[in-house]
């Protein structure tokens, strides 16, 4: 048997949320086109014949400009470190820039096996991939580099095979059952989130969070699950925006998000939403901690 910890970590937007979905097979992180939609660190369990891999998905690496963002970063740092393998996933149709420059000093320090892990070559000419393996080859800076589509899963299998073969011999780390450490609440909250930024576009980037004000349990099997679910913006003028003309906009949102809310917990669950404004949110302490962002990098 083998066991291990691989942790995954990038710039934003590199794909890393949907890489893990694929890699464990369930969806437990939410994924979006807006840069920086992690925003805590997603442990995933995968129990193959043979071994078991821990992933870690990773908030994208960026310059930090408020305390929201210091603690993203922090987490994803924590992430690479006491790890089996790390995972460097790259966005193959991005330039290189100074933001990639700095994520791989941030690798080179780690002395795990480190893969670099080309994401979304469906997306780019066989003709221009192989030039990009060969410029990241002659870095002498990874053990593997493999590349993947996360999206459609092309050569996931490869990547699989590699990550296994670096797993230390040793038992399982979690019992078979064992999926995720993200809590139910945490879960039902970034669906929400996931439908808010998906169906607001580009009109709330950064600036909203989805705190679960109260998460009723049914008291029988296939009973009902009630979720009491505050949407915050950073300013008054957001708010139109989340509710839309005649509460359209919410009222989109809120049947969206029962959707998967009921396929997530298999069960019927009932939604309320409603908008409060926190101006500087990302700046409070008291609600980073209420949406799981803690000093540290930590849950």
């Amino acid at each position: 048997m083998k066991a291990g910890f691989v942790s995954l970590v990038g710039r934003p937007n590199a794909g890393k949320s949907t890489l893990l979905n694929r890699l464990v097979g369930e969806k437990l992180a939410i994924v979006s086109d807006k840069p920086q939609t992690t925003r805590n660190r997603i442990l995933g369990v995968r129990h193959y014949p043979d071994a078991q891999v821990v992933f870690l998905d990773t908030p994208g690496i960026h310059r930090p400009l408020h305390r929201m963002n210091v603690r993203m970063v922090d987490a994803a740092v924590e992430a690479m470190r006491n790890v089996d393998v790390l995972g460097l996933v790259v966005d193959v149709g991005e330039r290189r820039g100074k933001g990639d420059d700095y994520v791989m000093e941030l690798v080179r320090k780690v002395s795990a096996p480190r893969f670099l892990i080309l994401n979304k070559i469906d997306l780019v000419k066989k003709s221009k991939l192989l030039p990009i393996i060969a410029e990241y080859s002659e870095m002498g800076l990874f053990d593997e580099i493999v590349p993947v589509s996360a999206q459609t899963g092309d050569n996931l299998e490869r990547l699989e095979q590699a990550l296994i073969a670096r797993m230390p011999e040793g038992e399982a780390l979690y019992p078979d059952d064992y999926l995720t450490d993200q809590p139910e609440r945490a879960m039902a909250a970034e669906i929400v989130r996931e439908k808010l930024l998906q169906l607001t576009h580009d009109e709330l980037p950064f600036s909203s969070a989805v705190v679960v004000d109260r998460f009723e349990e049914p008291t029988e099997p296939k009973g009902l699950l009630r979720l009491y679910c505050s949407i915050v913006v950073e300013r008054e003028s957001q708010k139109p925006i989340v509710v839309g003309k005649g509460g359209a906009m919410i009222k989109q949102i809120g049947t969206a998000a029962r959707e998967e809310l009921e396929r997530f917990f298999a069960t019927r669950v009932y939604l309320d939403l409603h908008v409060r404004v926190a101006q500087d949110w990302r700046e409070d302490d008291r609600l980073l901690q209420d949406i799981g962002i803690t000093p540290g990098g930590g849950k």
